[in-house]
């Protein structure tokens, strides 16, 4: 019984963090009765983890749209309008006149235009290495979000097989709490009637072995409530939601499972964190080309189209003056913008490269360690389930000793003690038998996420 007590307080440790409810809303709202595909959908859309998953996706994408924007024309206009002095060609015909001055009330205004366009040809990988690492980055956040889903996906299976196992052994301290109440009625019927088979102090065993199997089941029903609760906040139910769930029992799963190679090698092929960092390192890659591409010049075909004008000022029409006040000016050229520096560039590509190792290093734990971890959970389904097989054989033969028992206590030739050994035999691998079950299932999840495998069609 002290095990079964323990199970007990290891289902309220498990569930207990995750009791925080929204604030109450009216009762009154439909019955929500679900599978767990069901609720792995419910969570899967009000999760606020895919909301941030997603933000992440736009952003990226908003860099892949600047970097394709690098390769337009760049238009830069700069206009002005201010004062500025009269002048008339007298002033430089037939000689130039050097002592002329401007006084204010000569002052006059001008208004000034300059257009300058730049259309990228050639940057030396410059845009294009840029282009590469957003494409790549937006595989990797996209990467992300399948690992969130698959992460959601799988406490809800925690949650809700959770509950199903605090609902199992609810009903087993119910069964133990029903066979005491019988028993006792016994005892004391036995014991009005004088039968030497039983004494006082049977009663009094039988009334503690009741109390302790009371309390059981007030923790098992607040284990069930937990569970309840922790399942309802993850799909982002209110508290007032009236929720149920489809499964009533916890039955072991038909379908063979999978050698382990099987799993590795699906976790290879699915799993998103592989996906992460293969389109990871493509993107580093680029990003380390992209800053080798500064030391570089970039070619550009150019264009400046220059216009001013000014009142009380004559125009000078001739290509070896030109009035900043008043003109009209254009032209195109092949142009090189090259910015050399001192160590600068060189740091950046160390830096970018460094990223890159790092990222190697990444791959490498990932390598040696996600087929570790399906190894441990796949030895922890193969555990659960050869448990299963022999915590079933131990309730059943702990089941008929129950049952004998209480017959022999009933025709007055078996002793009150051995009704407590049987219950408590009982009790404890009928317990044990459905927390195997619930291992199971849970190892399986566990296996289902270790190589990636996405939620059913249902519950996306």
């Amino acid at each position: 019984m002290k095990t079964l007590f323990a199970s007990f307080l290891v289902a309220v440790t498990l569930f207990s963090p995750l009791a925080n409810s929204h604030a109450a809303e009216d009762a009154a709202q439909n019955r929500l009765v679900l599978g767990v595909n069901d609720c792995i959908r419910i969570a899967l859309k009000s999760a606020p983890e895919l909301g941030e998953a997603q933000a992440d996706i736009e952003l990226t994408s908003s860099k892949l749209d600047e970097a394709r924007s690098n390769r337009y024309p760049q238009i830069q206009v700069l206009s002005l309008f201010g004062p500025a002095p009269q002048a008339s060609t007298r002033d430089i015909t037939p000689v130039i006149t050097t002592d002329r001055r401007t006084k204010l009330s000569e002052l006059t205004w001008f208004t000034s235009a300059d257009v300058t366009l730049i259309q990228p040809l050639y940057t030396f990988g410059k845009i294009s290495e840029n282009m590469k690492a957003a494409t790549h980055g937006i595989e990797v956040d996209r990467s992300r979000k399948e690992q969130r889903v698959n992460e959601i996906a799988l406490q809800v299976r925690e949650y809700y097989f959770g509950l199903i196992l605090a609902r199992e052994l609810k009903e087993v301290v119910l069964d133990v709490q029903e066979d005491l109440a019988t028993s006792r009625k016994k005892a004391q019927k036995l014991l009005d009637e004088g039968s030497e088979s039983v004494d006082q102090i049977d009663i009094y065993k039988l009334d503690a072995f009741s109390g302790e199997v009371a309390k059981l089941l007030v923790e098992a029903q607040t284990g069930e409530k937990l569970a309840l609760a922790a399942l309802r906040t993850r799909m982002g139910l209110s508290a007032g939601t009236l929720l149920e769930i489809s499964s009533e029992r916890l039955t072991m799963d038909k379908e063979s499972v999978p050698s382990y190679d099987n799993f590795v090698d699906k976790a290879h092929s699915q799993r998103p964190e592989f996906r992460q960092i293969a389109e990871g390192l493509k993107a580093r890659a680029a990003l380390v080309e992209a800053a080798k591409a500064n030391y570089y010049p970039d070619i550009f075909l150019g264009g400046l189209f220059s216009f001013a004008y000014a009142d009380d000022r004559d125009r000078i029409y001739n290509p070896y003056i030109t009035d900043p006040y008043k003109h009209t000016s254009g032209g195109v050229a092949l142009g090189a913008r090259w910015k050399l520096d001192f160590g600068i560039t060189g740091a950046k590509v160390a830096g970018e490269q460094a990223q890159y190792n790092r990222l190697l290093s990444t791959k490498e734990f990932a390598d040696a360690n996600i087929p570790l971890q399906i190894r441990k959970f796949y030895l922890d389904l193969k555990a659960a389930e050869n448990s299963v097989t022999a915590s079933q054989t131990a309730y059943t033969n702990a089941k008929k000793w129950t049952v004998t028992a209480l017959a022999n206590f009933d025709f007055g030739i078996g002793p009150a003690k051995e009704i407590f050994d049987a219950l408590q035999a009982y009790a404890r691998m009928r317990a044990a038998y459905f927390q195997s079950i619930y291992n199971y299932k849970i190892a399986r999840a566990n296996l289902d996420y270790a190589v990636g495998e996405p939620p059913p069609d249902g519950a996306k």
